[in-house]
C-alpha cells in the first residue's frame, strides 16, 4: 500500500498522478509502458496519467501524489492507504477503431464510448481519435445517439411544478454578445423560470459566467441553484458544479486544441447539457458574419435544421434566431467592460449600447412567448416593458443577492494604450476573431480588467489619429503582447 498525498496542482480536466522513481512498493517500469495507473482503495478508483518525479520532496517514495482534480475525484482523505493496478484498455475503443474505418456507431456503442470517457478511462489521444473519427462524418441518427449518451452520462434536473423551462444559448465566436445576463433578468421578472448555467470562456474573452463572476458569485453547488431559481425565478451561474454532461466538458478540453468545432459535435455538446438541465423551452442564437464561427445564410440554415431535427427528438420546444454577427455587440470586450455594458442596458442609462440592448430584447421576446400566456408576437413589447420599468433590473438585483458577492473585486486594467485609425474615413468592418485575440492577448478572462473597449463601430466615421479602441491591460508582459499584435493588424478596417 501507499499512502496517499495531495498535490496543490491544477491539471484543469485531466487526472494525473506522481510516483517517486524510487518508490518501495512497486516498479515504476511496470507502468511506464502503459502511462496510466489505476489507484484503488475503500472500494473507491480512479485512472491517472502517469508522471514520475526524482525529488522526494515532492512525493516521497512510500506515497503516490495526486493532482487537485484528480484528488478530488477519487474522494479519500489525504493520508489514505491506496494501491496501484495496471489500468485495463477500455473495450469501447474498439469502436473508436471502427469508426475511424468508416463504421456508423449505434447508440449502445456511442454510449459504451461516452461512459467510458466520462469514467476518465480515454487517454488524451485516444479521445482525439474518437473526436477526429466524428468530424470526419457523423449520420444524422448518430448525432442524435451522441447527444442521448451524454445526457444519460452526467446529472440530469428536474424541476417538477415548475411548468415551462426557458433557456437560451448562442453557439459564441462574437465578441461582447453578453445577452444573456439581460434576457435572464428580463425573463425572470415576467415570471417564467430560466436556469442558466453556462461556461466559462476556453478561446473567447469572457464567457457568460466570466463576465457574471464580475457581479456575483457563480461557483454555486446544484442545490442552490435550484433554490435559487425557485425563489428568483432566474440565476447566471457557472455549469461546472452541477455536472450537466461531464462528457461534454472533457470532449471540449481536448477539441479546443485541435481547433475541432463540427456542426454535429456543436449540437450534442449544446442540446445535452440543456436536456440535462431540465429545459423544456429552449431558444438558440446563431450568429452569422465573415469572422464569426458560422460564415453564411446557407451554413446556418444547415445548421438550424440539425438543431431541430434533434430538439424535436428529445422532446425539446426549440426555436432558432439567426442575427448579425459582423462585428462585436456592444462596445466592451472582456468581463469588466462587457459587464459595465450589461449593467448600462439594464439601467435605461442613454449611452448604453444601443445594438446589444436589441439583440437583447429581441431574443428575450422570442423566449417571453414561450409562455402560453403571451400573445403571438407581443413579446419584444412584453420584453420593452420589463426593461424601461426597471423590472428587469430589480431581477438582476435580486440573482445577483440571492447569488452572493463574487470572489474578488474586478477592476479595469490600469494600463492603457489607444489604436488610433490609419485614416480619415469610415469604419467598414471589425474582424471578430482578431479583436477577440487581441484582448485575449491583454489578460482576458483571466485578469477580468483586461480586453477591449470598441470606441467606434461599423458605419462610424473617423479622423486619422481618433482612437479606434482602448486596450486595458494590468500587466506588462500582457500590455506588450497584446499591443505588437494590434499594430500588425488592427481588427478595424477604415474606407475613405
Amino acid at each position: 500500500m501507499l499512502t496517499l498525498r495531495h498535490l496543490a496542482i491544477d491539471t484543469v480536466r485531466e487526472n494525473v498522478a506522481f510516483l517517486n522513481r524510487r518508490c518501495t512498493r512497486y516498479h515504476v517500469e511496470d507502468f511506464l509502458g502503459l502511462g496510466r495507473v489505476e489507484v484503488r482503495n475503500d472500494g473507491r478508483s480512479l485512472l491517472a496519467v502517469l508522471n514520475v518525479v526524482d525529488d522526494p520532496a515532492i512525493v516521497a517514495p512510500d506515497e503516490i501524489g495526486l493532482s487537485d482534480p484528480a484528488f478530488g475525484q477519487l474522494g479519500l482523505a489525504a493520508g489514505s492507504a491506496v494501491h496501484l493496478v495496471p489500468p485495463t484498455p477500455p473495450e469501447s475503443f474498439e469502436l473508436v477503431r471502427a469508426k475511424v474505418g468508416g463504421a456508423a456507431l449505434t447508440d449502445a456503442q456511442l454510449s459504451a464510448i461516452i461512459r467510458d470517457i466520462t469514467d476518465q478511462r480515454y487517454s488524451k489521444i485516444e479521445i482525439a481519435a474518437f473526436l477526429i473519427a466524428c468530424a470526419s462524418f457523423m449520420t444524422t441518427a448518430e448525432v442524435l445517439g451522441l447527444t442521448r449518451a451524454m445526457i444519460a452520462a452526467g446529472t440530469r434536473l428536474h424541476w417538477q411544478d415548475l411548468g415551462t423551462i426557458a433557456d437560451k444559448h448562442c453557439i459564441g465566436g462574437i465578441p461582447g454578445n453578453r445577452t444573456s445576463m439581460i434576457v435572464v433578468p428580463i425573463v425572470a421578472a415576467h415570471g417564467l423560470p430560466i436556469p442558466k448555467t453556462s461556461s466559462r470562456a476556453i478561446t473567447s474573452p469572457a464567457g457568460t459566467a466570466d463576465t457574471m463572476e464580475v457581479l456575483a458569485n457563480v461557483d454555486v453547488p446544484m442545490e442552490r441553484m435550484q433554490a435559487l431559481v425557485r425563489e428568483a425565478k432566474g440565476c447566471l451561474v457557472w455549469g461546472g458544479h452541477v455536472r450537466l454532461s461531464p462528457a461534454d466538458d472533457i470532449l471540449i478540453s481536448v477539441e479546443r486544441p485541435l481547433a475541432i468545432d463540427t456542426r454535429e459535435q456543436l449540437v450534442a455538446s449544446i442540446l445535452s447539457k440543456k436536456v440535462a438541465a431540465g429545459s423544456s423551452h429552449l431558444l438558440i442564437d446563431i450568429p452569422v458574419g465573415p469572422s464569426a464561427k458560422i460564415r453564411t445564410a446557407g451554413e446556418a440554415v444547415r445548421l438550424r435544421k440539425l438543431f431541430e431535427h434533434v430538439g424535436d427528438r428529445l422532446g425539446l420546444t426549440l426555436e432558432v434566431a439567426i442575427t448579425d454577427g459582423s462585428q462585436p455587440v456592444g462596445r466592451g470586450i472582456g468581463p469588466v467592460l462587457e459587464a459595465r455594458d450589461v449593467m448600462a442596458v439594464l439601467r435605461n442609462e442613454p449611452a448604453g449600447p444601443a445594438d446589444l440592448r436589441e439583440r437583447a430584447l429581441l431574443l428575450a421576446g422570442r423566449i417571453l412567448e414561450f409562455d402560453p400566456a403571451v400573445r403571438g408576437g407581443s413579446g419584444n413589447r412584453r420584453a420593452r416593458e420589463l426593461l424601461r420599468s426597471g423590472a428587469a433590473l430589480a431581477a438582476m438585483e435580486r440573482i445577483i443577492a440571492l447569488q452572493g458577492p463574487p470572489p474578488a473585486v474586478a477592476t479595469l486594467g490600469s494600463l492603457v494604450a489607444e489604436v488610433a485609425s490609419p485614416a480619415d474615413g469610415i469604419v467598414s468592418s471589425l474582424d471578430c476573431y482578431r479583436l477577440a485575440r487581441i484582448a485575449r492577448l491583454a489578460g482576458a478572462p483571466t485578469d477580468k480588467g483586461a480586453g477591449i473597449d470598441l470606441l467606434r463601430k461599423v458605419g462610424e466615421p473617423v479622423r486619422r489619429g481618433e482612437p479606434l479602441y482602448r486596450i486595458h491591460a494590468s500587466t506588462n508582459a500582457d500590455f506588450t503582447f497584446a499591443q505588437a499584435f494590434a499594430a500588425e493588424n488592427s481588427g478595424v478596417a477604415v474606407v475613405g
